[in-house]
């Protein structure tokens, strides 16, 4: 699945305070070549205030791609892909004891403004250890000024959302990242965050 590049403005990073634009794109999980054909670019654009906490940010999303049912979840912060062993994990409470993973903090106490994020950042989002439904999130634009509403709120919706479970009949047909590309086949799941214009390129020259 393809993403796309963040836009180009002047960096900068919150003290806590303020708006956070974010793009939030699926780049893999268990969906069907059929489903991926059909929606090239899955993503949600959410807003989010910088006093609010990671887990504010999960549920933001999980109803933004109609999923309902919950499994465990993780936001990888600062690395340049998925797995990065440079990221730093923010996990639940339960996982910190559970799971020999790089942990940096608690996400239920963890707020948007203190992770150091700037325009043109990239992070990553691991839903259910199980079916891996890996996102991409761009930063877009943080804004000191916050209109007043509700907030976490999407506010752009790009593609369908996947069946959280697929239906068994289409089990075989599952589209599977590695499969696509056999430079793959001897890394792990470390590839940097991709770069959708290479692809939005190919896809006019056809």
């Amino acid at each position: 699945m393809a993403t796309r590049q963040t836009k180009k403005q002047n960096p900068k990073t919150s003290s806590g305070s303020g708006l956070y634009t974010l793009e939030v794109f699926l780049i893999g999980g268990p969906v069907t070549e059929e489903f991926v054909k059909e929606n090239p670019v899955v993503s949600r654009t959410i807003q989010i205030r910088g006093d609010q906490t990671l887990d504010k940010l999960h549920f933001a999303i999980f109803d933004a791609f109609d999923r309902d049912d919950e499994h465990m979840y993780e936001f990888q912060i600062g690395g340049k892909g998925p797995q990065d062993p440079g990221a730093r994990c923010y996990v639940l409470p339960d996982a910190r004891d559970a799971y020999d993973r790089r942990q940096a903090g608690d996400l239920t106490r963890t707020r948007i403004g203190t992770l150091g994020l700037k325009v043109g950042d990239a992070f990553g989002y691991w839903f259910d250890y199980g079916d891996d439904w890996w996102h991409q999130i761009n930063v877009i634009s943080i804004e000191e000024n916050i209109p007043p509403g509700e907030y976490p709120r999407v506010t752009q919706r790009v593609g369908e959302s996947p069946p959280q479970y697929p239906d068994p009949e289409d089990e075989d047909e599952e589209w599977d990242e590695d499969e696509d590309d056999e430079s793959d086949e001897d890394e792990d799941d470390d590839g940097e965050w991709e770069d959708p214009d290479e692809e939005d390129d190919a896809d006019e020259e056809d």
